[in-house]
């Protein structure tokens, strides 16, 4: 039986990367030594390049990696570990040394933030992450769920975390030096910005949107794919490219999990061209917006009026002006003094159709009250031109699971993990700010926390269920 315990032991993480099979693969991608050009041999393989960069999610620091690894005891493991992995291959063996900071920082520099390079090291992490997924029963075609109930393990979930920057220094900022009379500049972090976070609350720092997997198991998360968020504003811009890339090498998946960055335009592009249900609330204004505190007053819910549809009750023939509100499909009729008297049609069932242009079209059908005859209506999902002619953005309004739906219930809960990566993240963080400066090495920073995420997830189901064989 799985423990309960959410805590981790450092020699354990430590295990867990070195067993983590996507390390190598990546490694594979490094550029050799070009000894031809009067260049040195290298004193270490080079997985011992990402391995140092996931031990930083471990240890906090690189100083403190290398601490560690200077302790006879750990780096024996590690040598031990490699030499069990590569028993014909003495090549890939480590020396007696351990390795030492500045092998890290010269390959970080030099390698690995090259952009060639990292390009194809964060390609195939994105596909070594979502084999991964699949080794851990995640986003199978053949899983449980429907397009009407979805399956958590077939969901993916995302969201934007601001890094704290390495200094605290602005843009533009100096300092006076009282001796010399020397104004100088301080150091900044120059990729940084005020972004808002879904508390309504703002922080200054680099975003980035991290894409997620998990399973009820603890720690049975996999991390798919990490992307930087160029300028404040743009992170559903960021989320959804994120998406895309993933969508292909993800095919068991059904739906998206966010908070309200995503809008209708996003909605649109996950339904029609994705294929992917949001699972998302309604961004809605309030009562009262002199309120000093963002987020105080009444919520006003979003309505809109969606279709007229015409329907046939024991021979006669009767119009249904639908309406959605909140998200919630229902018949609605306004009053003399505008108000809308709003009653919400249950869901019955979710469908999506292919058409022939490789993109997607949405329905749900939804239960009339027994007095227009109980029947089944269908109501379309997504965008049309017809809609935008007229004004309406139907993605915007009509969810494909309202939040008053039970599905709702049982599936948004799942972004509280999205919340949890985030405050994990800051755990790894040396002081709760970055481990580097500039949005590149952020990002490769990141990279190493998600081999690290994933090693642990692989290296407890395997524990668990030795008898599988990795995919």
């Amino acid at each position: 039986m799985a423990s309960r315990s959410s805590g981790v032991a450092a020699l354990e993480r430590v295990e867990a990367i070195l067993a983590n099979r996507g390390i190598y693969e990546l490694a594979e991608l490094i550029p050799p030594a070009d000894l031809t050009r009067g260049g040195r041999r290298r004193h270490y393989p080079e997985f011992m390049w990402l391995v140092f960069e996931a031990l930083l999610s471990v240890y906090g620091s690189a100083r403190r990696v290398e601490a560690e690894l200077s302790y006879p005891l750990v780096w024996e493991l590690l040598r031990r570990s490699v030499r069990q992995r590569f028993r014909s291959d003495r090549s890939k063996w480590l020396p007696d040394a351990p390795m030492r900071r500045h092998h890290y920082m010269y390959a970080r520099n030099r390698y690995l933030t090259d952009p060639a390079v990292f390009a194809e090291l964060a390609g195939t992490h994105r596909e070594i992450a979502a084999r991964q997924a699949r080794e851990l029963g995640l986003l199978d075609p053949d899983g449980l769920g429907s397009w009407t109930h979805p399956d958590l393990s077939r969901m993916l979930h995302a969201d934007g975390k601001v890094i704290t920057p390495l200094y605290t220094a602005k843009p533009g900022e100096t300092r006076l030096n009282p001796t010399t009379g020397e104004l100088r500049s301080l150091r900044h972090e120059p990729d940084a910005g005020l972004h808002v976070e879904g508390d309504g609350e703002t922080a200054w720092g680099v975003k980035f949107v991290l894409v997620a997997a998990r399973s009820t198991d603890v720690h049975g998360r996999i991390i798919l794919d990490i992307d930087w968020v160029p300028r404040p504003g743009g992170e559903a811009h960021t989320a959804i490219g994120c998406f895309t890339r993933l969508a292909p090498l993800v095919p068991g998946a059904q739906g998206v999990i966010y908070d309200t960055a995503l809008r209708g335009v996003h909605h649109q592009t996950l339904l029609r061209d994705l294929g992917l249900i949001p699972v998302n609330r309604i961004s809605a204004a309030r009562a009262d917006d002199n309120r000093p505190r963002r987020g105080a007053g009444r919520r006003v819910p979003k309505s809109a009026h969606l279709e007229d549809k015409t329907i046939t009750i024991g021979g006669h023939k009767e119009t249904v002006a639908l309406y959605a509100r909140d998200g919630a499909v229902g018949i609605g009729q306004l009053t003399e003094t505008g108000e809308l008297n709003f009653e919400e049609l249950p869901r019955v069932r979710t469908h999506r159709n292919p058409d022939k242009n490789g993109k997607y079209r949405w329905y749900n059908d939804y239960r009339l009250p027994d007095s227009l005859g109980g029947q089944t209506m269908t109501v379309r999902l997504h965008g049309t031109d017809a809609d935008r002619a007229r004004r309406l953005n139907r993605p915007e309004n009509v969810r494909p699971i309202p939040p008053t739906d039970p599905d709702f219930a049982r599936l948004y809960p799942r972004r509280n993990d999205a919340e949890s990566i985030n405050r994990n993240l800051v755990d790894t963080l040396w002081l709760g700010r970055a481990h580097s400066r500039g949005h590149n090495r952020q990002h490769l920073n990141l990279l190493g926390y998600a081999l690290m995420v994933n090693g642990l997830a692989l290296h407890r189901h395997r524990r668990r269920h030795p008898d599988q064989i990795a995919a």
